[in-house]
């Protein structure tokens, strides 16, 4: 990250010019995710005989995201009233990203949404709640018709473990990856894009902080969670996220690892994936800075009542904006709209949307990693060791 920086700020011409660099290293990240979910899902349904307890799981998962997403919000509006960073910030021109902007999908659209029409549609597309909806589905299809589906889920157990160490390989060009989306960012738009933004970043960062330590980090007290072992295995997909500026980039290792720290396949690739629609943590933070924000620079005044519907409206569009491209910003706008607040309030965050990505995409992946222990936990598994199937086998050899 540093070398990035350096880069952006002493050489900004050749900066820009990695911009293939990152993009490469995001699409071979994305290009794992689909066929990953795939193989780590369908086997753990398909041979723990878990299908009838998905619904329980789903609807643990579903609570603690409601739980920590509304938390999140009514933070970021309490620090966005102390602080008021939008204060003396100019409301710019609107931008051409605007014109692309789409309103959220709504209930039925969402719903519909959720099922695909073509898994290989899907996949191409990197759809990560459809994928995992189908692969629900023919898992719970393998595990009725049993031995029968044994070749196919044999074969999907073989491909998570190819992409397993597909993802090892692809990690060892991560700091490549990282050096060239910091310096296209801070070539882009200069250092100065930082300073008329410094206290809505600052705002940001720390109130990232106060959110980790008092909304996520109880839960590990709470349900018993080895700090230490935990801190381990969340710790690089954590640093991944932030440095990429991408949830999605770190989602192939935190499968991974959590597995590894001992959540059960079904578990982990259900709740992590699910996590990746229903609890942005992060994002759910940032909107509701963001959006007081552009009130705050166009000197609109919102009271008490109206910031608390303006939170309600947030939380449910802030649940449909899985597959929704630029999805954060696509609700930012759309929540400026329906409150007569200037949806051009919105350029103005543009110039440093990378910077503030990071640390919502960072939480993010520690909510969803955090989320999937709880819930195994909630579900009785102590989470001591990994569930992979090369461990169960050397088990059964050792037993025997």
């Amino acid at each position: 990250m540093g070398v990035g920086v350096a880069l952006g700020i002493l050489a900004p011409g050749v900066a820009k010019q990695l911009s293939p660099v990152s993009e490469i290293f995001l699409r071979l990240i994305k290009c794992i995710v689909a066929p990953l979910l795939f193989g780590t899902l369908v086997p753990g349904i398909a041979r723990g005989g878990e299908a009838r307890h998905m619904g329980r799981i789903g609807g643990k998962a579903l609570l603690y995201f409601e739980i920590v997403t509304t938390a999140a919000l009514f933070l970021g509006l309490a620090a966005v009233n102390l602080v008021r960073p939008g204060d003396g910030v100019p409301i710019l021109p609107s931008a051409a990203e605007l014109a692309q902007a789409q309103a959220p999908p709504t209930v039925s659209s969402f719903l519909e949404h959720m099922f695909p029409t073509s898994i290989f549609d899907a996949m191409a597309r990197n759809d990560v709640l459809q994928v995992v909806i189908f692969a629900f589905l023919f898992g719970a299809a393998c595990a009725a018709i049993g031995a029968k589906a044994e070749p196919v889920v044999s074969f999907l157990v073989s491909l998570a473990e190819v992409m397993f160490k597909f993802t090892h390989y692809i990690m060892y060009v991560v700091p490549f990856g990282v050096v060239a989306a910091i310096a296209v960012t801070v070539g882009a738009n200069g250092p100065g894009v930082l300073l008329g933004l410094s206290k809505l970043m600052i705002t940001m960062y720390v109130t990232s902080v106060i959110l980790v330590l008092l909304i996520l980090l109880p839960a590990i007290p709470i349900f018993r969670i080895p700090a230490a072992r935990f801190y381990k295995a969340v710790r690089e997909p954590f640093l991944i996220a932030f440095s990429t500026s991408s949830s999605e980039a770190a989602l192939p290792l935190a499968l991974e690892n959590m597995e590894e720290f001992g959540v059960p396949k079904h578990i982990v690739g259900f709740v992590l994936p699910l996590g990746y629609s229903f609890n942005m943590v992060g994002s759910t933070l940032y909107l509701s800075l963001a959006a007081m924000f552009v009130a705050q620079a166009a000197h609109r005044p919102m009271g008490l009542g109206a910031q608390l519907f303006m939170l309600l409206a947030l939380m449910l569009t802030s649940k449909g904006i899985a597959g929704v491209p630029r999805g954060v910003f696509v609700v930012l706008v759309s929540t400026l709209s329906s409150f007569n607040l200037p949806a051009d309030g919105a350029a103005v965050l543009l110039g440093v949307d990378a910077l503030l990505n990071m640390p919502r995409a960072a939480i993010n992946v520690l909510g969803n990693c955090l989320a999937s222990v709880v819930v195994a936990r909630w579900e009785g598994y102590k989470a001591e060791g990994p569930e992979r199937e090369d461990s169960t086998a050397e088990a059964a050899t050792v037993s025997k």
